[in-house]
């Protein structure tokens, strides 16, 4: 009786845990797909579905028999048109597991010489100069960087605010980051295919929502016209930030803790703070 006791108990657990699993799954995938132009389609197959539910319960031969053999494509067309989804979905997944093995290691400076691109950045905000900043996290760009000229030069302000002035060669496309040195400029991005994204983005924010929609990587752009800050991860955009806002969004994207900066070179004429928040 105690062992029939101990099964049963045991496989009440298994259906709740499996209960549980498929719940966090279901509810993952909604959470990805919230907002995005998945929705619509999923919304079609869910109407296709109940079709095909009505034409068995109907018996109605023809409509029932075209449906059967839809549905055998149905697999392909899903990964046709889920593709961006179902990479983003992938990255979260990877991310929120955090594999040592998959984990990049921060190199010695820190936050330090992240300073150098805020300080960049905001250089070249204040003088309406476009620019497009990315920098790698956990999925390698090197298809990218192999794409643009190579550099591999040590991050600084001086390098980043030349790479962009219009009257140089390399000036037009992105800088891409990658641990903690400039690997390459001059690089070309795929666009985002979002129809959903505001006519006022031009092609430099929609390179930079782009890359962060099939990578995991992150980005800044630097508007030409209106001289605006706009911060870019996983898709989500951010515009209009200060220096103070730009330096937290990106200390926390790559999980460097908030050090109030020295106040040296390259932090003249920046208002003395105690906190950041």
């Amino acid at each position: 009786m105690q062992w029939n006791e101990l099964f049963y108990s045991v496989n009440g657990l298994r259906n709740v845990l499996d209960i549980a699993l498929v719940f966090v799954i279901v509810y993952v995938v909604l959470k990805l797909l919230r907002g995005t132009r998945a929705v619509p389609t999923v919304v079609g197959m869910v109407l296709l579905a109940l079709l095909y539910w009505l034409a068995v319960a109907q018996e109605l031969a023809t409509l029932e028999f075209v449906l059967r053999y839809a549905v055998a494509f149905l697999g392909i067309a899903v990964i046709v048109l889920f593709q961006s989804e179902i990479r983003q979905a992938l990255i979260y997944f990877a991310n929120r597991l955090r594999f040592p093995i998959l984990k990049k290691q921060r190199g010695q400076f820190g936050g330090s010489v992240y300073d150098e691109i805020v300080l960049a950045v905001t250089t070249l905000a204040s003088e309406k100069t476009g620019a497009l900043i990315v920098i790698e996290r956990n999925i390698g760009l090197r298809n990218f960087i192999d794409a643009g000229v190579q550099l591999d030069a040590r991050i600084s302000y001086d390098l980043l605010v030349t790479l962009f002035e219009p009257a140089t060669p390399l000036h037009d496309g992105a800088v891409v980051i990658q641990n903690e040195r400039i690997a390459a400029a001059s690089v070309f991005l795929p666009l985002t295919k979002n129809p959903e994204i505001s006519r006022e983005l031009g092609t430099r924010h929609r390179a930079a929502i782009g890359i962060t929609e099939g990578t995991d990587a992150i980005s800044i752009v630097v508007s030409e016209e209106t001289g605006l800050i706009t911060y870019v991860e996983g898709g989500t955009v951010h515009r209009n930030l200060d220096t103070t806002q730009l330096r937290k969004l990106l200390l926390d994207a790559l999980e460097i803790p908030l050090i109030e900066p020295r106040r040296d070179a390259a932090f003249a004429g920046e208002p003395e703070r105690t906190e950041i928040s």
